[in-house]
């Protein structure tokens, strides 16, 4: 994980490099050139005002006492006449002056020009500006001032945007090696709860505050490690279930196949023992069969084949089918279902639900009580209710009715209480048709238990 925070805190300081970068060169350049800018317009302005008092007075006076004036100041002035012969100048400002006047073109406006720009490689910079008396020509104002002052300025403002330069450098390095840290900190603690995951431990708790995808992904962790903890207790209860399930017939074999080995036992008594034999051999089957169903379920290799199908047509075979179990008992059957219920079901796995609702209706109810079928459609679905009016089940135990190997009564017997497994397949199989089942019971009363499927 140090490895992804390097290379974040890397990627994250890479490009607030380069933006950086990009403006402090932009803010560099445009500084410079206004600061550049501003000491011509400067210069040319100063210039420009010796122009209007040289032109309301051309004589000597006035003519040294300008000289005069900038020979106190860091700027220089050559004054020259029409023909671009000097008058008067001032401190050693002569040799660059000589050169700038000798290649002057005389053509230059009122307002004046910069003649020398190059502050980087010449000695100074200069304007002109022109004197006209009377409308024509009586000279030129040069205004020099020297470079270094410029460069002195280029080098104190580059030297402040290097100092600042590093400064945001090492405090983008904090900025970002903190943040780094604090995005990576989660995903460390994420890690970390993932491997404790992988070696089986599912007591992780994880606390990532915010609305972010960070914690939506500790939630999501936290949440797969709830689920695994939840499926490992799954895992060993019904492997307990199965365990207990499997023993009890396998001890009722292996004992009466002992006994029945015995040479002098009795030839009654001998088919007595290997009937029982054959019926827990039969129970075994029974749930070898069941698991096996709930096995392909939890695999997605279940299939349903669904097809349109009359559901009154559909009940009515299964109830003259179910009705001698029930008259065998004294009990009765009733059939209620409204006419042309049409619903997309596997007929073979839907009748699979519908025998084991009425076996259990079969077995936990009284000689003499009712047990009735009914359907019916209602809006946007259709609804088959099975009632009973048997021992019912404790509401504490209802919601858990259609979980695996769970058994209302723990100390029921094998021969009335089943394997668990029935109920758990009637949900899985009305779950894969889109529907829902759910019971509603009062102890005592009787119990309904409801399917309802969405309709065609």
């Amino acid at each position: 994980m140090k490895k992804i925070s390097f290379k974040l805190g890397l990627l994250f300081f890479v490009f607030v490099l380069g933006v950086e970068i990009i403006l402090f060169v932009s803010l560099y350049i445009t500084l410079v050139n206004s600061r550049i800018e501003e000491e011509f317009e400067h210069l040319l302005a100063r210039g420009n005002n010796h122009r209007d008092v040289l032109e309301k007075n051309f004589d000597h006076s006035t003519l040294e006492h300008v000289t005069m004036m900038e020979s106190e100041a860091v700027t220089d002035v050559v004054i020259t006449n029409e023909k671009g012969n000097i008058l008067y100048y001032s401190d050693d400002i002569l040799p660059f002056a000589k050169k700038i006047v000798n290649t002057m073109d005389r053509t230059i406006p009122y307002d004046g020009i910069i003649v020398q720009r190059n502050w980087q490689k010449e000695s100074h910079i200069a304007t002109v500006s022109p004197i006209r008396v009377d409308g024509k020509i009586k000279g030129y104002v040069y205004m020099f001032q020297n470079t270094d002052a410029i460069q002195k300025m280029i080098y104190k403002l580059k030297h402040h945007f290097v100092l600042v330069g590093f400064l945001s450098v090492f405090l983008t390095i904090l900025t970002i090696a903190f943040l780094s840290k604090v995005i990576t900190n989660p995903l460390i603690r994420m890690k970390q709860a993932t491997e404790k995951l992988s070696k089986g431990d599912f007591s992780v708790r994880l606390q990532v505050k915010g609305e972010d995808e960070l914690a939506e992904l500790g939630e999501a962790i936290q949440t797969l490690a709830r689920d695994l903890e939840y499926l490992k207790k799954e895992r060993k209860e019904f492997l307990a279930s199965i365990s207990h399930e499997l023993r009890t017939p396998l001890t009722y074999v292996k004992g009466y196949a002992d006994i029945a080995r015995r040479p002098n036992l009795k030839e009654e008594e001998r088919n007595r023992y290997l009937s029982i034999i054959y019926e827990e051999a039969e129970n075994m089957q029974k749930l070898v069969k069941e698991l096996f169903e709930l096995a392909k379920m939890d695999q997605h290799s279940f299939q349903i084949h669904k097809e349109p199908a009359n559901l009154c047509d559909f009940l009515k075979k299964l109830h003259d089918k179910m009705l001698p179990a029930f008259h065998e008992k004294n009990m009765s059957l009733i059939y209620k279902c409204e006419k042309n219920i049409t619903v997309q079901i596997d007929q073979k796995r839907f009748e699979q639900v519908m025998i084991n609702l009425l076996d259990n209706a079969l077995k936990y109810s009284d000689e003499g009580s009712v047990v009735s079928i009914e359907a019916r459609a209602e809006k946007n679905s259709i609804v088959i209710i099975v009632s009973d009016d048997g021992i019912g089940i404790p509401e504490e135990d209802l919601h858990h009715i259609f979980e695996r190997f769970y058994r209302v009564d723990k100390s029921r017997s094998r021969t009335s209480g089943g394997t668990g497994l029935g109920l758990a397949i009637v949900k899985e199989i009305v779950e894969a048709h889109g529907g829902t089942v759910y019971a509603a019971s009062e102890y005592g009363k009787g119990t309904n238990v409801v399917i309802t499927l969405p309709e065609v």
